[in-house]
């Protein structure tokens, strides 16, 4: 597979509460915008030299409730400790609750958080290796 690039898209309850939660507390920007279109509005966001963005939407005319399970995790791995930790106090700052992880696994080396539709991020202190 000659995957280039990867969009993790959800559907959100407040768009531009989300789009400021993440930019604030991962360091994101606002990479695209698109309103109304055939009756969905949404944000990417990303940073250049990512081989990812997140897609935040939300639809007009059949509103879809966010569903996220305590397992639907977006995992960021930031190996160096002072900036592992700079991150987690910055999602802090942007208004995301520290929660205990479902998987104690997390726990060890990461902090989880959830932003306010329930959707969890897992800031890990590590490097991502094969397992």
């Amino acid at each position: 597979m000659a995957l280039q690039h990867m969009r993790i898209a959800r559907p959100v309850s407040a768009l531009s509460k989300s789009c400021e939660m993440y930019c604030n507390g991962l360091g994101l920007e606002k990479i695209g915008a698109f309103t109304d279109h055939d009756g969905f509005s949404g944000y990417m966001l990303g940073l250049n030299g990512l081989s990812w963005h997140l897609e935040f939407t939300q639809c007009h005319d059949h509103p879809v409730l966010p569903s996220p399970s305590n397992e639907d995790l977006l995992v960021l791995y930031i190996p160096e400790k002072d900036s592992w930790r700079t991150t987690c106090e910055n999602m802090d700052d942007a208004g995301f609750a520290r929660v205990k992880s479902f998987n104690p696994y997390w726990d060890r080396d990461g902090v989880t958080f959830e932003d306010m539709d329930g959707y969890r991020v897992v800031i890990q202190n590590m490097h991502w290796g094969k397992l």
